[in-house]
């Protein structure tokens, strides 16, 4: 794991949690991590257990020089497709930290330019660099904690166990419930090939 990309830049790095779900918003994070930060334990949050993922939280919102969350609904996720808005919410996720980064590392490989910040796509930048590990860990707890509060008004889609993924145990609930008011209507797998025409709020 790195601590940066670049030598002397201020960089945030950002990640998403619940692109691949069927209910649920996306949620992003961007992190801000002192230059030569290091963490014996932190990576990519799927490698983590739910109890170090909270754990590595507290550090890390402790550590940080800069933290936030950005939160895109699921009939936005309707409008605009998945793909625009994972992007979208880790605009707002950089649009609501308390410091302007230099230099953006995204996770995958698509993203939009962010108001005239210089960025590059990392492929599997979560395993690679520590700012975009904490991002992951951030935006995963912190979306699970919101799969699992209003899973409380539909349990029985099983939220809080699933999170919203396509598990076995989901797609029969929705088979024999119907959809609830937090689905997405029009999710398919193919959507991460559509053209990013979104025009992004700077």
């Amino acid at each position: 794991m790195k601590s940066s990309y670049t030598k002397s830049l201020m960089e945030a790095g950002c990640d998403e949690a619940g692109r691949g779900c069927l209910a649920g918003p996306v949620f992003a994070a961007a992190v801000i991590l002192p230059k030569n930060y290091s963490h014996k334990f932190l990576t990519d949050s799927k490698k983590l257990s739910e109890k170090k993922r909270l754990s590595l939280r507290i550090e890390i919102e402790k550590e940080a020089l800069a933290y936030a969350i950005g939160i895109v609904d699921n009939n936005k996720i309707d409008e605009i497709n998945i793909l625009n808005a994972s992007i979208l919410a880790m605009h707002r996720a950089l649009n609501n930290l308390t410091i302007t980064p230099k230099f953006i590392i995204v996770d995958g490989n698509r993203f939009k330019k962010y108001k005239k910040i210089n960025h590059e796509w990392i492929i599997k930048g979560d395993a690679k660099f520590f700012s975009i590990a904490a991002a992951s860990v951030l935006a995963k707890t912190y979306r699970d904690e919101y799969m699992q509060k209003i899973g409380k008004k539909y349990p029985v889609y099983h939220w809080n166990k699933n999170k919203g993924y396509p598990t076995k145990q989901h797609k029969l609930a929705i088979k024999e419930n119907g959809l609830s008011e937090f689905h997405r209507k029009t999710f398919k797998s193919s959507i991460i090939n559509k053209q990013l025409s979104y025009k992004f709020e700077d």
